[in-house]
């Protein structure tokens, strides 16, 4: 899993961003891994945990607002802002409980934005997310897998609380960054903390899973 972030300038039309996302991280020795790209700062991911019990969720996200649409808006030209997270869950998830855990990561982080009162660029109408979000759920391979992952659920409660509280921090990050005065570019090569071990990896924001 790696966060790639990269230059406005890196992103204009005629750049296929997968075929750049596929290049960097193959220069990065990390040809197989996941990728999320951004243009916010590495240094701007907020890192949100929740536990209940033994059982326990990690959100990593950068938050970027500049591309906020609502669901539903007329198509057109994207503009750059993301939302990006990983939500690393300590429980094995069976498949049903994967797309349980997808869909809550995303209701979670649709309700942080609309908490904040952020608006779609297109039709000013209230947003639901960017329109390039990205969403990673990352589990445990060995073990018995969850078969349910909602609401209901331990996992559905740490879920949706990790990646609201990240979410929201990235949110409030951002308001304050345009609240404060311009302070130059933005380092484009500083890495987001491994949520394992805490190291960073300062070319690609790598996470080790």
């Amino acid at each position: 899993m790696a966060w790639l972030q990269v230059r406005d300038d890196e992103l204009v039309p005629a750049v296929d961003p997968g075929a750049l996302l596929r290049d960097r991280l193959a220069a990065a020795g990390l040809p197989g891994a996941v990728g999320l790209m951004t243009t916010r700062s590495l240094d701007s991911h907020d890192d949100a945990t929740a536990h209940h019990g033994a059982v326990s969720a990690r959100c990593i996200a950068t938050v970027g607002l500049g591309n906020a649409l609502r669901a539903g808006d007329p198509p057109g030209r994207s503009r750059l802002g993301t939302i990006n997270l990983l939500c690393r869950v300590s429980a094995p998830l069976s498949p049903e409980a994967q797309l349980e855990a997808l869909a809550l990561a995303a209701e979670a982080r649709t309700l942080a934005v609309r908490e904040a009162g952020v608006v779609s660029t297109r039709t000013g109408r209230p947003a639901s997310g960017t329109g390039t979000d990205c969403i990673v759920i990352a589990a445990p391979r060995a073990g018995d897998a969850a078969v349910f992952a909602g609401k209901h659920t331990v996992l559905g409660h740490v879920i949706g609380a990790s990646v609201l509280d990240a979410i929201r921090r990235g949110i409030d990050r951002q308001a304050r960054e345009r609240a404060a005065p311009a302070t130059g570019a933005a380092n484009p090569v500083t890495g987001a903390a491994d949520p394992v071990t805490g190291a960073a990896n300062p070319a690609t924001g790598a996470v080790r899973q």
